[in-house]
């Protein structure tokens, strides 16, 4: 049953005598596992006939979930991570769903989770700034539906803005989510953290996707950090030239070059003009 589902689960139309062939079993054994199917609350349409099939919808309301053994303790690890998550409230929500796939697991598989958990040491957990599970689903509807949506953005320097975008592609990296976008007021793209977004809207108004700069929208998100990070490796590097002026014009000159070539020398460099 679970390689039925599976192949339901493509959404595909499967004709009833493929189904058979693809799993290995008579047509009557598929009628019967659909049945099955249909009282653990999952929407199968069915056309009778000798051309007949099957097709799955997508249900009101969430069915039984039918995992195999790696699925099980691969959602049960993705839980554990998701404990510690940035989404506000999300963290709560991956303990329970974690506690009710523990509590199902067979013998052999829980033994694997403690094996697990037994030589996995996480490394220290860092501070990040949450952001609402609603605006990520929201916007993750808006990049899929192709809508417009508005929102209030705080910049890094404090300034709120209103912005009225394109969404294009949501990218998690570096440990923030961020969305890529294309801002219509400044006729330009733009790279948005979802932590400092408030108020997200959908006008209703749909637009036709663009083409991504450099084509990929996580390149996107890693050139707009590396040019972040260049801008204030230079603004630093006249603080450390102004910092070590009294030193030896040899040090003077290689520390500005090096600032200016990678930003992860400044704090050494900073703290030796001191």
């Amino acid at each position: 049953m679970l390689a039925l589902l599976s192949l339901l689960q493509t959404h595909r139309y499967w004709p009833g005598a493929e189904l058979a062939s693809r799993l290995g079993v008579s047509e009557r054994t598929v009628r019967r596992d659909v049945g099955r199917l249909r009282d653990l609350g999952y929407e199968v349409d069915a056309v009778r006939g000798v051309a007949g099939g099957y097709q799955l919808r997508a249900g009101r309301a969430l069915p039984p979930l039918l995992l195999d053994n790696e699925e099980a303790v691969a959602i049960a690890v993705g839980l554990r991570g998701s404990a510690a998550s940035v989404l506000d409230g999300d963290g709560d929500a991956a303990v329970r769903a974690l506690t009710k796939v523990v509590a199902m697991l067979p013998p052999r598989l829980r033994h694997r989770m403690d094996a697990l958990a037994a030589v996995t040491h996480p490394g220290p957990p860092r501070r990040l700034p949450s952001i609402d599970a609603q605006t990520l689903t929201t916007l993750a509807g808006c990049c899929r539906d192709q809508e417009r949506a508005r929102f209030s953005y705080v910049a890094k320097d404090g300034a709120r803005t209103e912005r009225r975008v394109e969404p294009h592609q949501l990218v998690s990296y570096a440990q923030r989510w961020y969305l890529v976008a294309f801002d219509l007021d400044r006729q330009d793209w733009r790279t948005f953290r979802l932590d400092r977004m408030t108020d997200v809207q959908i006008p209703g108004n749909r637009f036709r996707p663009r083409q991504i700069p450099g084509g990929s929208a996580l390149e996107y998100v890693k050139a707009g950090r590396r040019n972040s990070h260049a801008g204030t490796a230079s603004r630093s590097g006249s603080v450390v030239r102004q910092r070590i002026c009294a030193g030896p014009s040899v040090v003077g000159a290689r520390s500005a070059k090096t600032v200016r070539a990678r930003s992860g020398v400044l704090r050494s460099i900073s703290w030796t003009g001191r």
